[in-house]
């Protein structure tokens, strides 16, 4: 970059991060990561401490909000005084381990992934403990270990960073605000222009979805990747292999369309230069696809034309913790004759219509469950995903199965535009990748189709983690 141009752009992002790190905010504890293993298989697992890590910032979080209420994950972590046991931080959030162990690969091997936790650091020794639902979404620990931050062998100095964070939407000081970071994968040198016009583009396009929109001042956005040899991420259905700073890759859990990284360590050691809560990684890729895990990270294809609806989508999984609300798709996960309520807010299993978990939306008189052309959908699913399938498995130019994307969008329009309970809340059977005893809210959700808007109770739940990790203008 020419001198001319680095002088401003310098002063524009330490600008950036003093805003979000606020003056009078210099005393902001540090950030602890525990880095630890998670393996095992579908029957057991198990949990092993691997290192302590002091990152390289100052812990960005609302301190008013060290307590998580909002009852989402499969796992929940906690951080108490190990001697009077006060809780001091907690977060929920799920794991790829977790989805893993529910594929027929689990029920063969094991397997190790590799997580962490990160909480700021309190002046002294504290216990940190994992705890996991069962089948009646209680909570019980399934892993506890004592965590001393002031230890010899805790990781406190970090080398230079490798590449610097760009800011792309800075509202005000981390502590008042959600830090999204956006990073990078599979760009090369001569892209990372590409790269910063597409973080630009697709934040962008997530203020101008509500809720995200009316709470746009609530947020900060970064971005920040590392340059590749060559374009694009691995994709290795079709044969190609590429080296990436991320590992991230298309065929996770043999899902064609399925995107995500198991290189957790990789992702950490990067992000930590930025100011983070939230990350979504772009993949330079022009195959549709895309993942989202709640409380770790999303990925989009930032070269789809669906990228738009991937960003948002996927990051509704891994903000909000949405459940899938789409049946008719082939997913890696092997289904089951049982049906448990979900803990995701907006998906159930309907044992009592009375005590619905979105009933404060119903109106007077709507019917549970509620009608909608469904045989109709499902018929025309049938053929659609045979298609879909198809041309996935000749490897048909991406335009093919866009254009497939495009006329399925318009059918379910028309089908659902004169379908009574169009727009209603209620209790529409179909979701959670099961065609029956699983119901969603709406007819229609980003969560269920290529639609643009999220429905009233995704809107709620995603609202609710916008309020645990920013501060009201009021008490800023």
């Amino acid at each position: 970059m020419p001198l001319s141009r680095l002088i401003p752009h310098c002063a524009t992002l330490l600008a950036a991060l003093a805003l979000a790190c606020g003056a009078a905010r210099a005393a902001a504890p540090a950030t602890v990561r525990l880095d630890y293993q998670h393996s095992g298989n579908a029957l057991a697992e198990q949990y092993a401490i691997e290192r302590v890590v002091i990152e390289p910032l100052p812990w960005p979080g609302n301190p008013a909000r060290n307590l998580d209420d909002s009852n989402r994950g499969v796992n929940r972590f906690e951080v108490l005084d190990p001697k009077t046991g006060e809780l001091l931080y907690s977060r929920g959030f799920s794991t790829i381990f977790g989805e893993w162990r529910s594929t027929d690969e689990a029920k063969t091997l094991s397997r190790g992934f590799q997580e962490s936790l990160r909480f700021p650091k309190f002046e002294r020794p504290v216990r940190v403990r994992v705890l996991k639902r069962d089948e009646f979404n209680a909570f019980s620990v399934v892993w506890s270990v004592d965590v001393d931050a002031d230890a010899p062998d805790v990781v406190r100095k970090q080398g230079p960073a490798p590449a610097k964070p760009i800011p792309i939407h800075v509202s005000g000081p981390s502590a008042d605000k959600v830090d999204l970071l956006i990073l990078g994968d599979g760009y090369t040198r001569a892209e990372m222009g590409k790269f910063e016009a597409s973080a630009r583009k697709l934040a962008e396009h997530l203020f101008q979805v509500s809720p995200f929109r009316e709470r746009a001042k609530d947020f900060n956005v970064w971005a920040l990747a590392l340059p590749t040899q060559e374009s694009g991420v691995s994709r290795p259905s079709t044969g190609v292999h590429h080296a990436s700073p991320l590992g991230t890759r298309y065929d996770i859990f043999g899902s064609e369309r399925y995107v995500l990284t198991t290189d957790n360590r990789a992702l950490r050691e990067l992000a930590q230069y930025a100011p983070y809560e939230f990350i979504e990684i772009l993949v330079n890729n022009d195959t549709y696809g895309g993942g989202g895990i709640f409380g770790q990270f999303s990925t989009a294809a930032a070269n789809s034309d669906w990228a738009n609806y991937l960003f948002v989508h996927e990051f509704g999984h891994h903000f909000a913790g949405l459940a899938d609300e789409y049946y008719t798709s082939p997913v890696a996960y092997q289904s089951s004759s049982e049906r448990p309520e979900p803990w995701e807010p907006n998906a159930t299993a309907l044992r009592d219509p009375a005590k619905l978990k979105w009933k404060d939306h119903v109106k007077a008189g709507t019917p549970l469950p509620t009608p909608w052309p469904k045989l109709e959908y499902d018929e025309y699913a049938r053929n659609y995903q045979k298609q879909r399938a198809a041309l996935r498995e000749a490897n048909r130019p991406e335009a093919e199965m866009s254009a497939l994307f495009k006329a399925d969008r318009e059918h379910s329009r028309a089908l659902f535009a004169a379908a009574p309970h169009q727009h209603e809340v209620g209790a529409f059977e179909g979701a959670n990748y099961e065609a029956s005893g699983y119901y969603r809210p709406e007819m229609q959700c980003i969560m269920f189709d290529r639609s643009e808007q999220f429905c009233s109770v995704c809107r709620d739940a995603i609202g609710t983690i916008i309020d645990l990790y920013s501060r009201p203008a009021a008490q800023q």
